[in-house]
């Protein structure tokens, strides 16, 4: 089959490799329709490739349809349409049980200390090859496909793998009062649809800010009100202008470690990026840092007693926080990778209405075949071109 390989930073190949097949009990192996380029597989490609193997299969929002069943993948059959969520989750361990599968204690990749094992991501979450490939193998296949139904296009669905339920824990994490305020930093696809569930929730004030003149007309066009990060060097001052002068209720952090006006960051991320390798990983995972100015623009930005949503990934070990003003303005701060099956009751409807009301047939800019994936992932990574959200159609 053809697969999205990596093969060092800033190169991704379409490789031939063998057919997934089924190797345990509970899987099953689904052929990709749609399978989209995250934000998270730009950290792959400029940050983090030293916890990567040369050819690893990437991507971790597929979705497709069921070709072959395992002896115990409990009512999946062939032929079911499904969404593949980015987490591995058994469904019946006491993480699973407490809404937390991206713990789950069946898929936790303990060797490296971290939580449940993810599609395409690393050797630190279980080096599972991903979802940007003609087939894929789907381990706890009893538990993790989201059946869907037939006839609605994939934009309909695909964001059920990651960027709707992502979202919506951000939301959720966020605490927003009732009619109250929030800002989303960073307005790419996650961002986009944190603003679009925070209005469904019932937010009295939505403000997003961002730097991509594409992000920031999408959003407008959504009823949110845009910040450019060009037209104000204080943005924690224009938030308190919108906001009675006190800071906004809520702040989500939709950017992460890979954030914009970071230059010691950025710095330590490039030179561990130059060595090699093994002595890269170890230098990421034993003494990163990861660039924090939006971090830092969103607990200036928040007003005391107010909540922080963190949904963009950091990875940095010596992050510097400034605790005195955390513990001084008593901000709560919420964060962690999305628990897919979670969120999928509340959700789920929400993107089977006809009348779409957060809008998914409207987020992908771009949808482009499997073999164009190297100028894919360039022109996302470069913010070219209008590209908010790539997905990748696979010929199979």
């Amino acid at each position: 089959m053809k697969a999205v390989a990596w093969h060092g930073k800033r190169d991704v190949r379409v490789d031939t490799v063998p057919d997934p097949k089924i190797e345990q009990p509970t899987d099953a192996v689904v052929r990709i329709t749609s399978s989209g380029i995250c934000g998270s597989d730009l950290h792959l490609y400029e940050v983090l490739g030293g916890f990567l193997t040369e050819g690893d299969i990437l991507g971790h929002e597929p979705m497709g349809v069921v070709e072959e069943t395992g002896s115990q993948a409990g009512d999946l059959k062939p032929g079911d349409r499904v969404v593949v969520p980015f987490n591995i989750s058994c469904g019946h361990c006491y993480m699973c049980a407490a809404g937390l599968q991206t713990q789950c204690e069946t898929t936790q990749v303990r060797e490296h200390n971290k939580g449940a094992a993810l599609f395409g991501y690393t050797k630190l979450y279980g080096q599972v090859p991903g979802g940007q490939a003609e087939y894929l193998r789907v381990p706890q296949a009893h538990y993790g496909p989201i059946k869907v139904p037939d006839g609605p296009p994939d934009d309909r669905f695909v964001y059920l793998s990651d960027v709707v339920p992502t979202a919506w824990q951000a939301v959720e994490y966020a605490g927003i009062p009732d009619n109250g305020s929030v800002v989303v930093f960073g307005l790419g696809p996650i961002g986009q649809m944190c603003c679009r569930i925070a209005q469904h929730r019932g937010a009295g004030k939505v403000i997003g800010v961002d730097l991509v003149p594409e992000r920031l007309t999408l959003a407008a066009r959504y009823g949110v009100t845009t910040l450019d990060v060009r037209d104000h060097r204080d943005i924690p001052g224009a938030v308190r202008e919108l906001t009675s002068g006190r800071g906004a209720d809520s702040v989500i952090d939709a950017v992460g470690m890979e954030a914009h006006g970071a230059p010691v960051g950025k710095l330590a991320q490039q030179l561990a990026g130059m060595l090699p390798g093994p002595l890269a990983a170890k230098v990421t995972e034993k003494a990163g840092i990861d660039r924090l100015s939006v971090l830092y623009e969103a607990i200036h930005t928040v007003r005391r007693g107010g909540t922080i949503s963190l949904s963009g990934v950091y990875g940095g070990m010596l992050d510097p926080m400034p605790m005195m003003e955390l513990f001084d303005k008593q901000i709560q701060l919420r964060m962690g990778q999305a628990n897919v099956r979670r969120w999928i009751g509340d959700v789920l409807p929400l993107v089977q209405q006809e009348s779409d009301p957060l809008g998914v047939e409207d987020l992908a800019t771009h949808h482009l075949p499997l073999e164009q994936a190297p100028e894919a992932y360039r022109m996302f990574q470069e913010k070219r071109d209008g590209a908010v959200k790539v997905l990748l159609k696979p010929a199979a």
